[in-house]
């Protein structure tokens, strides 16, 4: 079954102006294209003196649209900037030059891509790259607030070196950074605004000796993907995680941790604070009595016994000491009588929802891009949905909201 995401095939309009970064929006078409998008492209003369238009005609499957389109009268009953601003479900602008930075501050519509800006009411998301000292010149942050008035997102350049042989700030945010920056603000539903969310994450490893632990092949996938969707939802969102490979989530703040004492004491720590918890985290039940300082030896040993001590249950500790309007959303990661193991969890430890994933089944579980989840109440079946952990993501968000958020 096909379970529809408001992440897909939309329209991006975007801008591209003359800087060295305009070979990386290549890669910003691709993803795009990639999740099924629209994507129109518009490059200002200094743009094309960077990467040729076909580059971009070729990924994006559409025309490219130059400056001399702007006034051209080959077309001109479509007016480029009025059909291009007119089908934007969002503009973004990457790599955006000082001097459209300008432009696009005081409302100067002498370019095709500032013009564009101009005509439409969709969101517009502005990546800044360009000389350190150009970067913080007086009147380039005066432009950049004056665009943050107008309403306008401006994506800060990252620090590094830069190709006009300068180290600082300048450089275009890396292509995982801008997508997520567009995705926000493409975002339909902005109902975790003002809203403080709290998400585990990942493994816990619990040490035997300094080269060996029992840990579990979470990798976080889950929860990172509930963490970009509150934070796309507009959500002030903070994230206890555990060791993973994965890039920790654009946007959000991130503690890591290694052991489920821990993930434990830093979950606490910042629960009260807290609108909305979920506890998406693969957390270790017990852990060595004795951590051994030296590492164990197998020499002369046939067998090993380690004795293992609980560790505290952090989901339970979070519903003895919930607040009142706090919810608490868990996940319960089962292999056999999996409804009955999660609603005994459920009540047990005085949560509000809880995840059940069923490990066994198909292209679900740990490490895998996809989940199968039934979303259960005390009392109730909610949803079951087996898609990718993105799209998971999103349903969960849209049952928190729809069953505990909605009526406030």
């Amino acid at each position: 079954m096909e379970v529809a995401s408001w992440k897909e095939k939309k329209t991006l309009i975007l801008g591209i102006t003359g800087a060295i970064a305009a070979y990386k929006a290549a890669d910003i078409v691709r993803e795009f294209v990639k999740k099924e998008w629209k994507v129109h492209v518009m490059m200002t003369e200094g743009a094309e003196s960077f990467v040729a238009p076909l580059t971009f005609s070729v990924l994006s499957g559409n025309k490219v649209f130059l400056e001399k389109d702007f006034l051209s009268d080959e077309r001109g009953w479509e007016i480029p900037h009025i059909t291009l601003s007119g089908a934007a479900d969002v503009i973004a602008i990457a790599p955006c030059s000082a001097s459209m930075l300008h432009k696009l501050a005081y409302g100067d519509a002498s370019s095709l891509v500032s013009a564009t800006v101009l005509a439409s009411q969709s969101p517009v998301v502005v990546f800044p790259s360009m000389n350190s000292n150009m970067w913080d010149n007086k009147a380039t942050q005066k432009n950049v607030e004056i665009c943050k008035d107008l309403g306008y997102v401006v994506v800060e350049p990252e620090k590094g070196r830069l190709a006009c042989g300068y180290e600082g700030k300048g450089r275009l945010p890396s292509i995982g950074v801008i997508v997520d920056e567009i995705l926000k603000a493409a975002c339909p539903v902005k109902n975790l605004l003002g809203k403080k969310v709290l998400v585990t994450a990942g493994p816990t490893y619990e040490y035997i000796d300094p080269v060996r632990y029992i840990g579990n092949p979470s990798s976080g996938k889950m929860g990172f993907a509930i963490a970009r969707e509150a934070w796309y939802r507009g959500a002030d969102v903070t994230v206890i995680c555990g060791p993973v490979a994965e890039p920790y989530p654009h946007g959000v703040d991130v503690v890591p941790v290694v052991s489920a004492e821990e993930m434990c004491e830093a979950t606490l720590a910042r629960a009260e604070e807290a609108d909305i918890i979920v506890k998406a985290a693969a957390v270790g039940d017990y852990r060595v009595k004795e951590k051994q300082l030296q590492k164990i030896k197998r020499e002369g040993k046939e067998t090993l016994s380690i004795e293992l001590i609980s560790n505290r249950d952090i989901a339970a500790e979070l519903g003895k000491r919930k607040k009142k309007g706090q919810i608490i959303v868990g996940f319960a990661a089962e292999t056999n009588e999996p409804i009955e193991n999660a609603r005994k969890k459920l009540k047990n430890k005085n949560l509000d929802m809880i995840v059940l994933n069923d490990i066994t089944a198909p292209n679900a579980g740990f490490a895998s891009d996809t989940n199968s989840v039934t979303l259960l109440t005390p009392d109730e079946t909610l949803l079951e949905i087996s898609t990718s952990k993105s799209i998971v993501a999103e349903k969960i968000w849209d049952v928190i909201y729809e069953r505990f958020l909605c009526s406030k």
